[in-house]
């Protein structure tokens, strides 16, 4: 079996690629990527192409039997230009299943896999645990403390390894044609909570300091943040989908473990806090 994973280069991406190795040793796993000079596991193929060129992409499509989805094109997470093409060089390819990030029913890509024999699943992970050491490792090294809004803000946030090793199971054995996963953690956590157990991942306390809105969109501009941006982090922030504050059971219903915690998650990435 061929598996062609796109944004391979990405957190979910790099977790598809090693939970699928880890599942299957002896999967044929081929890594789409707008960087020839990307860094791949040795047994992984590198294929070079963009989504948003659709004729970029059609010999990476070759002898695949699934592809590993991303709905959007390029840094700046847009639209992709023509998934209807993509789809069909898939189709025409011999492509039969799917996994689509973030998919939603209403997208153009997930709208053109819906239309096609390509058996699809749709993933829909909240927030990542990883985002912890991407907004507060460095504030937690140079001054021990973290200052955002929303402390009393509820997640159910999910492992990425947790998210690479759903993709995993559905692309290799499928089973979920049509359906639309919801993964997340096995804990709801509060903003203080989650500090606290970074706090003891690294053996020392960690001040929290709960900011007004004003007061965070002060710190974001000072940071250089884009308006929209700003916009997007208070709505997700401030107001916290239910799905993205509700414990589900697709990761241990999937893989058949439970799934993985913030503090296991902590733990193996203290030394980015420190």
């Amino acid at each position: 079996m061929r598996i062609l994973i796109t944004g391979a280069t990405g957190t979910v991406g790099g977790n598809v690629i090693e939970q699928l190795k880890a599942l299957d040793p002896n999967v044929s796993l081929r890594a789409l990527t707008r960087d020839p000079d990307a860094a791949l596991p040795a047994d992984v193929e590198l294929a070079v192409g963009d989504l948003a060129a659709p004729e970029t992409v059609a010999d990476a499509f070759k002898d695949v039997d699934a592809v590993h989805f991303i709905n959007f094109a390029g840094e700046g997470y847009g639209a992709l230009p023509d998934p209807v093409a993509l789809v069909a060089l898939a189709e025409a390819a011999g492509v039969h299943r799917a996994t689509v990030l973030g998919g939603v029913a209403t997208g153009p890509l997930e709208q053109a896999l819906a239309a096609s024999a390509i058996e699809t699943t749709y993933l829909h992970p909240v927030e990542f645990m990883s985002n912890a050491a991407m907004w507060w490792a460095e504030p937690v090294k140079t001054d021990g403390a973290i200052r955002e809004p929303f402390g009393d803000r509820l997640s159910a946030m999910v492992h990425p390894a947790d998210i690479g090793a759903v993709a995993a199971k559905v692309l290799l054995e499928g089973g979920y044609d049509d359906e639309s996963l919801t993964i997340t953690g096995p804990e709801v956590l509060t903003m203080q909570e989650k500090v606290r157990v970074i706090g003891e991942a690294i053996g020392r306390e960690i001040e929290f300091v709960e900011l007004t809105v004003d007061e965070a969109h002060a710190k974001w501009r000072g940071e250089g943040m884009p308006e929209g941006v700003i916009a997007f982090l208070t709505e997700a922030l401030g107001n916290t989908p239910v799905e993205g504050r509700t414990v589900s059971d697709t990761v241990e219903r999937v893989t058949g473990r439970p799934a993985l915690t913030f503090a296991a998650w902590a733990s193996a990435n203290a030394d980015a806090f420190r």
